[in-house]
């Protein structure tokens, strides 16, 4: 029978064990860049491979790194230049118009509110949580497809949406680990805790881990 896994164990453990050079921070390309880019960044990240994002932000922000430079772009340049990002048309439509209002309404700013981040097109609560922690250190739990799964099967939530787990993780959970969360979770998704067949021989936590609605795994 395995012991309880509590967060400060597995946190403790992932922090050890994981590349210090996280995927969540390296797609984003954050060190250094600026909360238009961050924004960007992580819009492009949605359903869209690491490597591919990585390629695509840079080649964006080669031509338009500001909201400003990006109006002198036209729609069909963003897409070009994105592509092959997933739903690159619509999200260069989003990042035209993103750009528009932040130039119009926020003197070429990224706001750092969260609601206010939401209104902007496209943006939903995970990019505006990763925006927010990313960008502003604001604490955050950003709710992608790794820590939704791994949450559940750890036993630490019983959700059927990100959101649900978003609120559930929050009161489990500190502040002070919340940006934290998916800068580990994503990374221990892509590597080991992955959707099928987990590679639980490979896992550091598989002693402490009940593997809840995992049927096999590896």
């Amino acid at each position: 029978m395995t012991s309880p896994l509590t967060w400060q164990k597995a946190f403790e453990t992932l922090r050890q064990t994981l590349d210090e050079d996280r995927p969540s921070l390296n797609v984003l390309d954050a060190g250094g860049a600026s909360p238009f880019q961050i924004l960007i960044a992580t819009m492009l990240s949605l359903r869209t491979k690491d490597e591919v994002t990585l390629k695509a932000s840079r080649a964006l922000f080669a031509k338009a790194s500001t909201p400003q430079a990006m109006l002198t772009l036209s729609e069909e340049e963003i897409a070009q230049t994105i592509f092959p990002a997933g739903f690159y048309k619509t999200k260069a439509g989003h990042i035209r118009e993103i750009s528009q209002i932040l130039v119009d309404s926020y003197q070429g700013t990224v706001p750092s509110e969260k609601a206010t981040l939401l209104a902007l097109p496209g943006v939903g609560p995970k990019t505006a949580n990763l925006v927010l922690g990313l960008a502003f250190g604001v604490q955050s739990i950003c709710v992608d497809t790794h820590v939704h799964r791994i949450a559940n099967r750890w036993g630490w939530v019983q959700t059927h949406e990100p959101e649900e787990t978003e609120k559930a993780l929050e009161a489990l959970l500190p502040q002070e680990v919340w940006i934290e969360v998916n800068e580990l979770l994503v990374q221990f998704g892509q590597t080991i805790c992955g959707p099928a067949s987990p590679h639980c021989q490979l896992c550091p936590l598989s002693d402490f881990c009940p593997r809840i609605g995992v049927l096999h795994h590896r």
